[in-house]
Formats: C-alpha cells, sequence, structure tokens
C-alpha cells in the first residue's frame, strides 16, 4: 500500500484501541450485576485482555475507509461502529477457540483455557463460562450501538440490522464450516461458501455497510457489488489463514502451526495437499490428519511434503487469482467515490495475499 495510506491505517489503529480502552473502562462499571459476583467482573476483565491485545483492526479500517468513500470529513457514528465490529470480532474468537480447543490466541491463552487453569475441577464451568463470555461479547456489540452511536435513529436502526445479520450469517458459517469436515472431500465452491459465511460477510461487508450508512449512504444501492467483492476479499483472507496455519511462522503469528491438520480440518492447505501427493507421502499426510496427538515434527515433515509438492506456490497463485478479481470489482467505483478511498479497496485484496499473520 502507499505510504499515505499505511499512515492512515495506523492512525485509526492507535484511536481505535484508545477508544476500545475507553469503553472497557466504561463497561465494567455500568454492567449491572449482583454484588457477591467474582465471576461477572472476571469476565469482562478476560473480555478485555482478549480484545486489547492485538489484531489487525482493519474491521475497524475497512469501516472508516467506507465512510472515506462519500466524505473525508469528519463523521459521526464510526466510534461506536467500530467498537460494535471489534466485540462481535471478540465474541467469534472466544467460541473459535472452544470449538477448535486452541490454547492461545494472540500470544496468551485463549479464553476457554484462561477458564480452565482458573477451575481445573469444574471442566463443565469452565466450558459454560467461556460460552458465556462469547454471548457476552456478542450482546455488548448491539448494545453499544444502542447506547453509545450518535446518529439519527433510523441509521442506527439500519447498523443494528447489518450486524445483527452479520452476527447471524457468521453462525451459520460456523455451522456449514464443521459441516464441511463430515465431507469426504469437499470442492472449491464449498470451501468458497464456508470463507463467505464464515468470515467476508461480517469481516468484510458488514464494515463497509456501516461506514457508508455513517456517511449517508445507503449501501443497498450497492448490494451486488460490495458482496462480490467482500466474497472475493474474504476467500483470498481465508485461503492466507488456511495458508499460514502450514506454512506461517508461529512465533509471528502468536499460535502454533499444524492447527487444521491436528484437527481434521478440510481447509484450503489440506485440500491442497490431498490433491497434490500419493505414495508414501499421502500415507503420512493421512496418518498426520485429524490426530490431536501429531508431534511437530510431523508437521514439520508435512510442511516439507508440501513445499516439495509446490503446494505454497499453487496456493499463492490461487490467492493472487482473486484477489486480482476482487482488485477489478472497485475499477467502477471511482466514477461515484472518492480517489483515495477506492485506491485503498483496490489495493487491500493484494495486501490480504501477503500478510504473515
Amino acid at each position: 500500500m502507499t505510504q499515505q495510506i499505511l499512515e492512515r491505517v495506523a492512525g485509526y489503529e492507535h484511536r481505535f484501541n484508545a477508544l476500545f480502552e475507553e469503553y472497557f473502562d466504561r463497561v465494567s462499571a455500568q454492567i449491572d450485576a449482583p454484588s457477591f459476583s467474582r465471576f461477572t467482573p472476571d469476565c469482562v476483565q478476560l473480555l478485555r485482555e482478549l480484545s486489547l491485545r492485538g489484531g489487525k483492526r482493519m474491521r475497524v479500517v475497512l469501516l472508516h475507509e467506507a465512510a472515506r468513500l462519500v466524505t473525508e470529513e469528519p463523521v459521526e457514528g464510526l466510534g461506536a461502529a467500530a467498537l460494535s465490529i471489534e466485540l462481535l470480532q471478540t465474541h467469534g474468537l472466544v467460541h473459535d477457540d472452544l470449538i477448535d480447543d486452541s490454547p492461545t490466541r494472540r500470544g496468551a491463552p485463549s479464553t476457554y483455557y484462561a477458564y480452565r487453569e482458573r477451575f481445573p475441577d469444574h471442566p463443565q464451568a469452565a466450558l459454560g463460562l467461556t460460552v458465556l463470555a462469547g454471548d457476552l461479547a456478542l450482546a455488548l456489540s448491539l448494545r453499544v450501538l444502542l447506547e453509545e452511536s450518535k446518529v439519527p435513529v433510523a441509521v442506527r436502526q439500519a447498523m443494528i440490522e447489518v450486524q445483527t445479520r452479520a452476527a447471524t450469517d457468521t453462525f451459520v458459517g460456523q455451522i456449514v464450516d464443521l459441516e464441511r469436515d463430515f465431507a469426504a472431500a469437499p470442492d472449491e465452491d464449498l470451501l468458497h461458501c464456508v470463507a463467505d459465511y464464515k468470515s467476508a460477510r461480517y469481516s468484510i461487508l458488514a464494515p463497509m455497510q456501516l461506514g457508508l450508512l455513517a456517511a449517508g449512504r445507503d449501501p443497498a444501492l450497492f448490494d451486488e457489488e460490495l458482496r462480490e467483492y467482500a466474497r472475493l476479499v474474504g476467500v483470498c483472507g481465508q485461503m492466507r489463514d488456511d495458508y499460514l496455519d502450514l506454512f506461517g511462522d508461529a512465533a509471528v503469528m502468536g499460535k502454533p502451526i499444524g492447527t487444521d491438520l491436528r484437527d481434521g480440518k478440510r481447509s484450503y492447505t489440506v485440500n491442497a495437499l490431498l490433491a497434490g501427493v500419493d505414495g508414501a507421502d499421502r500415507r503420512l499426510l493421512e496418518a498426520a490428519f485429524g490426530d490431536p496427538a501429531c508431534e511437530p515434527e510431523t508437521i514439520a515433515a508435512v510442511r516439507e511434503i508440501g513445499e516439495r509438492h509446490d503446494v505454497p506456490g499453487t496456493m499463492r497463485a490461487d490467492m493472487r487469482r482473486y484477489a486480482q478479481q476482487a482488485s477489478a470489482v472497485t475499477a467502477g467505483w471511482r466514477s461515484r467515490w472518492r480517489e483515495e478511498a477506492v485506491t485503498f479497496f483496490e489495493l487491500l485484496p493484494q495486501w490480504s495475499v501477503g500478510r504473515t499473520r
């Protein structure tokens, strides 16, 4: 991306992180819990720690850049919308890590494992509290729009509708993500569908819709092209996530590699491996697939097999192809929207396929 865009992105992240801290200071005092409850403030603190300890904040960036498609003037309502987006993301992370039994997130214990450490003799309570922590984050993501969004009532209602649809689509995406792994050999269209529902609709489409709403534009007028752009960028992003799960750097990502292989997930990477290897290589891969006790040495061996068969190169070529298609969607935006913001959305897919975490 251009230096000017990178400076804008850094500014969004810096300002939002300060806003998120202030929000958690407020919400800790606002939640109506019985005075005797120790678990409630502990739950809020775990959500705070997870929310504040990292992440790319790309959804926040998309929100602000979508508003910049319309105007470079300050836009009311973006702060509350950004909080809503990231609280929905926190909800997703809490539940994702529970579903995947992930011990770490962003370089620290996941919420599920934090509760397991607190309650080693009460595993069911640890599970239940994790579910409820995710549920609380979801409720807060809607509540913040109701209570802190200083926009006209009609706009606020439209924003809440965007977020509830995004949450619903994400839940469906999680369901079909699990369903995908029951398919012997899911095809590319199925993988793309999962990426669209599970990720693209809440991570890309919803922030763009919220930004346009805050800036006074009805996103429904551009629904088809926004959805196509979001779907293509979402596919790129999910392919990159799956790629990094085996071919990435664990230290950079803040979590171990090989998780999808151990969990028996039919990810883009696993599909590409299964399609590209045979003989002894395939037997080793099939033995590792779905084995939660799979040793790091075996993961390293599978990674070497993939590199030998140029699976990383094939996947990078596919990612670039979808990124180019996404960038092409933005070609028609220059006739009605501001050049500098259109350039951001044109370059975003290329950035997505090159990121390292």
